[in-house]
């Protein structure tokens, strides 16, 4: 099954839905970081919400960034990506992980994540400045606490899901969600009936392992709705670092600090947190970054 990110909108342009299948995008991720079960489920569910979230970009350059510092023993949660269906994303400390929950046998992402801390949202939107929203968290489950941001930073009723199956292999078995929100507009009938629909809704996993793919997972949520497919597009897990990139931030740095890399380390070694690369930089190649060397 492929990754892709569908929206649609109902007949009177009040109730919008977008839903996402992301398993090989969440695996990308899971081998690029070496994530532990529970870190796996914590950053999928982050990507998910974060490719779910930049379908309010509007241009191809437009970007979003989302933090999650929940307090937990995964640190931070950092997902950025642009409105071209890419999305990168990695955790402070992948390897962190506690046991299943006793309750229900489920990863405890709740417990990884935190409860006292906070969800900040950036957007880019090639503005003078990035919009910036900030909310507490309202559970550590990532779903609840972005439908939260909707609703305080965005003053949009939502419902999201967000699901992250892991094998025992470690391997994503199967990954995907959805947001719905309610727009201005809508009336009670229309509003009483999507929480009618709502409440009947499987958990994302279920509904996934089902075979359902996007659209599937669409008419799954809202089953009576007459709906219009607004866009279709693949996305996946991609990080666009370069040497390139790397040197240009190392030339922004001040000369005393190039200085030193040379003297004391005679190079420098950079890794990319969000893909893990590795970019080597002799003694000479920071030389030439010196800002008397551009000149």
């Amino acid at each position: 099954m492929k990754d892709i990110c569908i929206r649609a909108i109902n007949e009177s342009g009040t109730i919008k839905v977008s839903a996402v299948t992301a398993t090989s995008l969440v695996e990308t991720a899971r081998i690029t970081h070496q994530t532990s079960a529970t870190a796996t489920a914590a950053l999928g569910r982050s990507l998910i919400a974060g490719i779910l979230l930049r379908t309010k970009l509007k241009n191809v350059e437009d970007s979003l960034t989302m933090i999650i510092d929940g307090g937990g023993p995964l640190g931070r949660i950092v997902v950025t990506g642009k409105n071209d269906g890419h999305v990168k994303g990695y955790v402070d400390h992948p390897m962190a992980d506690l046991p299943a929950r006793s309750s229900d046998g489920k990863l405890d992402v709740k417990g990884i994540v935190g409860t006292q801390g906070t969800l900040t949202v950036t957007m880019d939107l090639g503005m003078r400045q990035p919009y910036t929203g900030k909310v507490a968290l309202a559970s550590g489950e990532i779903g609840d606490d972005v439908a939260a941001y909707l609703f305080q930073s965005e003053q949009i009723p939502s419902a999201v899901g967000l699901g992250v199956s892991v094998d025992t292999d470690l391997s994503v078995k199967k990954a995907g969600g959805f947001i719905v929100e309610i727009m201005p507009g809508a009336t009670e009938e229309e509003i009483a009936e999507l929480e009618t629909m709502l409440k009947e809704v499987k958990s994302v996993t279920e509904l996934l392992e089902e075979g359902l793919d996007a659209k599937g997972l669409i008419h799954a949520v809202l089953p009576n709705l007459q709906l219009k497919i607004l866009s279709e597009a693949p996305v996946a897990f991609v990080c666009e670092c370069s040497k390139e990139k790397v040197a240009d931030s190392i030339g922004a740095l001040p000369d005393s600090d190039i200085r030193e890399m040379m003297e004391e380390d005679h190079g420098a070694e950079a890794v990319c947190h969000f893909c893990n690369r590795h970019y080597q930089f002799s003694e000479e190649e920071l030389g030439s970054m010196l800002s008397t060397e551009k000149e």
